[in-house]
């Protein structure tokens, strides 16, 4: 269902740029006649295509996107880049053909050339690591607010452009994308820019051409063990995005021991922080309170600088995460006495984080939480949190992913498991496994547990949220992991339209509770 797919974000009024110059500027090589060729865009898929588009063909796992130059041509394309090969496959278009030796690699620059994105950029934050890019680059965009900037946001659930809101396609757009929304946001005049960077953007050149006023890392834990060999190659990977040709300086959490691994191999200043007691760090989140509605902590850093505010999302982790955002800030070139002036006048800091801890229920009844996790880690720091503002049972619901790493799937049965008072095991994005097959080995987790939980096995998920809301009682809570704010589920291949929000709504009403 591509009507599903969320638009490509593009600046409303592109200037045009000459592809001779483009080819001088760059030492290409191109085939074909370049006179008076001008490009106003870039883009990877004939689906996204605008007239005046550079089209740029990718040797996919299956075929070589150069083949689909023709399609390109009639949508609007005004020329091709591609490989050699590639450019074979170009030539009965008769559209010009610039030849690189990989077009990925070449995409990000190319794309900031077309775009002019580099050309008086805002201030740029990137955030990588397992879990907490989402929350670290929704709260810092929320303090850029208080603090009176024009924002934008990049991150796994949603692009941000001031006001403007879409749904993501990918944690991290490819190059063509990102640029495009850079040069976007430009036009509409934002200051300051949060983004989330995957390992698979810094590996697959997503983020190439863009350059970082300060990056962070938050943590590393298994997870995407289908894209890298191994946790070192993972770890690799982040590592690559502390390097001078990607950010000016960084911060860095030294809550799992990456972190200080991350600091030794940093090719940047840092300067790290930590949420964790006893581990020296030059910046210290100190939790003081913890409610159902907010958690609040003191943020210290060198010569006795301090902060104390509120994030309005429970658990330890998001405090992290928080004072993660706080820092970065500083490290820009914010002083710690305006962040906190401002923090305060708003009574901490406001944000709204979809999907993340989201308590969707009402005042009566079981709360009920959908969350994003995905990872083992995810789900033991918030069914910790969960947990702790839970008077009665703690009920999980969850399922995973199909073709991803299903080497993490028994870690993250045995953690929900251990965690929880009842445990139903449901299906996710099956995509093209059998969801059947997911849910036996989520089980065959659940069984290594030391705390053996009830246990159901539930499908479809709409049905399950009705068991687990019909199993629980007033002050018992319902924590749903996985869909967050996802609108659709993957099943083969298919978007089909669906909300754990919604779903979980309907459950609750149709169970009695308001």
């Amino acid at each position: 269902m591509t009507d599903r797919i969320p638009p490509v974000l593009r600046p409303e009024h592109p200037q045009a740029r000459s592809l001779a110059g483009l080819v001088e500027e760059f030492g290409l090589d191109a085939r074909g006649s370049l006179d008076g060729v001008e490009i106003t865009g870039v883009t990877l898929s004939t689906g996204d295509l605008h007239p005046g588009d550079l089209y740029v063909g990718i040797r996919g796992q299956h075929s070589h996107g150069a083949s689909y130059s023709t399609v390109a041509r009639d949508g609007g394309a005004v020329a091709v880049l591609t490989d050699a090969d590639g450019a074979s496959l170009a030539a009965d278009s008769g559209l010009p053909v610039v030849v690189v030796a990989s077009p990925r690699e070449a995409l990000g620059e190319i794309s900031a050339w077309v775009y002019r994105s580099a050309e008086h950029p805002p201030l740029l934050f990137g955030t990588t690591g397992t879990n907490g890019k989402t929350s670290t680059s929704y709260l810092l965009e929320g303090i850029l607010k208080q603090l009176g900037l024009v924002s934008g946001l990049s991150s796994t659930s949603e692009r941000h452009i001031g006001d403007l809101t879409v749904v993501s396609r990918l944690t991290t757009p490819e190059a063509s994308e990102m640029h495009a929304l850079l040069a976007r946001m430009r036009e509409s005049n934002v200051r300051a820019v949060a983004v989330e960077v995957s390992a698979q953007a810094l590996t697959r050149n997503r983020v190439d051409g863009i350059m970082f006023d300060v990056v962070s890392f938050t943590n590393l834990s298994h997870d995407h063990l289908d894209d890298y060999v191994d946790m070192e190659e993972y770890f690799q990977a982040k590592l690559a995005l502390f390097d001078p040709d990607r950010a000016r300086r960084g911060v860095v959490s030294l809550d799992t021991s990456w972190g200080q691994r991350i600091v030794n191999g940093s090719r940047i200043p840092v300067t790290t922080i930590s949420a964790t007691p006893g581990v020296p760090a030059e910046w210290t989140v100190e939790i003081l309170e913890e409610r159902a509605e907010y958690s609040e902590f003191r943020l210290v850093g060198p010569e006795g600088r301090s902060l104390t505010t509120r994030v309005p999302i429970i658990g330890w982790h998001m405090a992290a995460d928080a004072g993660l955002a706080i820092v970065m800030l500083v490290e820009a070139g914010f002083e710690l006495e305006a962040i906190g002036h401002a923090l305060e006048a708003d009574g901490g800091i406001v944000a709204y984080l979809p999907g993340r801890t989201e308590r969707v229920s009402g005042d009566r009844g079981p709360s009920v939480y959908v969350d994003f996790g995905h990872s083992p880690d995810a789900f033991l720091n918030t069914l910790a949190a969960v947990r702790k503002f839970t008077p009665g049972r703690t009920i999980m619901l969850f399922g995973a992913d199909g073709d991803r790493d299903a080497s993490k799937r028994l870690e993250m049965g045995r953690v929900a498991a251990d965690g929880s008072d009842i445990l139903v095991v449901t299906d996710h994005h099956p995509r093209f496994e059998n969801p059947a097959a997911i849910r036996a080995t989520l089980l065959e987790g659940a069984a290594l547990a030391e705390h053996q939980p009830e246990i159901y096995e539930v499908s479809p998920p709409e049905k399950a949220i009705r068991v687990a809301v019909a199993l629980a009682k007033e002050g018992d809570s319902i924590l749903w992991a996985g869909p967050g704010h996802q609108d659709y589920r993957d099943i083969e291949g298919v978007r089909t339209p669906y909300s754990a929000r919604d779903e979980a709504r309907a459950a609750l009403r149709e169970a009695g509770w308001v």
